[in-house]
């Protein structure tokens, strides 16, 4: 069921936002060579506590069976490791990595949520464009992200851009909607039609999310049962905010203008 938010629901979203952002900011300050994947986990962790919000992450149950419920307060995932890596003091970032962070906070009992990829130090022009084109594709996704429009139009943009440049996307993860619940119905898939899914209304949440590929969209989990990889060993990239559909263009909640 798709659950559309009144006004006042949408300021309680607003600031866990507020909350994610201050997270997302302290990440950015740390990002350089020879820091652990662990101490960004913990700055993040320190500046949503010094906001009132809560990590959203922490609790979340294995999607497969045997593994632990996540007990980190971010994701870190590092060059060729797409979605949820670990965060871990044995992963120290060098110059020439690229890592995707992926972060949600609750506040008053409402979520946000949003991912970027960062460049460590001087990376190639590869690692440049893939990261360029992952914020890229968000927005020609947030493009049609308006009323009237279905999810299969933000899907299908954010294919045609992806695929425009060269690169890949994940098929087996998604976007989704996200409101009280951290995921909510509707999927937003990466890959897809115009004209098909539900179709938008003013009032949904959504959490938009291109994952992509520099090679093959082939991925495996890694043994810690949470971390996703390419196959192909190749670079990946990774961006994702908070939007709310409006009776105009969409608002994106964890972005400062």
């Amino acid at each position: 069921m798709i659950n559309i938010k009144t006004e006042k629901q949408i300021k309680l979203m607003e600031e866990s936002a507020v909350c994610l952002k201050a997270a997302l900011k302290a990440i950015e300050e740390n990002i350089r060579p020879g820091v652990s994947t662990l101490y960004l986990n913990e700055v993040a962790q320190k500046a949503m506590k010094e906001h009132g919000a809560i990590p959203a992450f922490k609790g979340v149950p294995c999607p497969y069976r045997g593994g632990k419920p996540y007990k980190w307060a971010i994701c870190t995932s590092v060059n060729d490791e797409i979605i949820h890596g670990i965060p871990s003091s044995d992963v120290i970032l060098k110059e020439g990595d690229i890592v995707s962070v992926d972060l949600g906070t609750y506040k008053n009992g409402w979520a946000s949520d949003a991912g970027r990829t960062y460049a460590v130090g001087k990376v190639s022009p590869v690692c440049e464009k893939l990261i360029k084109v992952a914020k890229s594709a968000f927005f020609a996704g947030v493009d049609k992200a308006i009323v009237g429009n279905r999810i299969g139009d933000i899907s299908n943009a954010i294919q045609t851009y992806v695929e425009s440049q060269g690169f890949s996307l994940l098929r087996e993860y998604q976007g989704h909607g996200i409101g009280e619940d951290m995921h909510e119905d509707p999927g937003v898939p990466n890959i897809g039609k115009k004209g098909k899914g539900p179709r938008l209304q003013k009032g949904m949440a959504l959490a938009i999310e291109p994952m992509i590929c520099e090679g093959s969209p082939e991925v495996y989990v890694k043994r810690d049962m949470w971390t996703v990889a390419t196959c192909d060993k190749k670079m990946t990239a990774y961006y994702e905010n908070t939007i709310v559909i409006t009776d105009k263009e969409a608002k994106i909640l964890t972005l400062d203008y």
